[in-house]
C-alpha cells in the first residue's frame, strides 16, 4: 500500500488467510490516465492466493481492485494504491 515501484514487470500476490475461488475471483488495475483494466491471473494457484503478472507501463498514481469469493460464500473487496516512477534518462 502506497508504495513505489519501478515502471516495467509488477509481480501481484495476495495472499488470504481462507481458501477462495479463484474462477470467480478477479483483480483489476486502474492507470494513471484512468483507465481500467483486467489482469488475468495466474493458473494452478495455492488455494488462499491470487496472483498474477502485469506491466506498469506509465508514471504516476495506480490502483489495484480486488475481489475474491471464498469458498464459504463471503465476497470481499479492497484495493491497493501505489505509484510508478518516472523512467530514468
Amino acid at each position: 500500500m502506497n508504495s513505489t515501484v519501478e515502471p516495467g514487470g509488477l509481480d501481484i500476490r495476495l495472499d488470504f488467510n481462507s481458501r477462495i475461488d479463484s474462477r470467480r475471483s478477479r483483480i483489476s488495475l486502474r492507470r494513471p490516465d484512468g483507465i481500467e483494466t483486467v489482469v488475468k491471473l495466474a493458473p494452478d494457484g495455492s488455494p488462499n492466493v491470487l496472483a498474477a503478472r502485469t506491466e506498469t507501463t506509465m508514471a504516476g498514481s495506480w490502483k489495484l481492485t480486488w475481489q475474491v469469493l471464498s469458498i464459504d460464500g463471503h465476497i470481499t473487496r479492497g484495493e491497493v494504491n501505489f505509484s510508478v516512477r518516472n523512467r530514468a534518462h
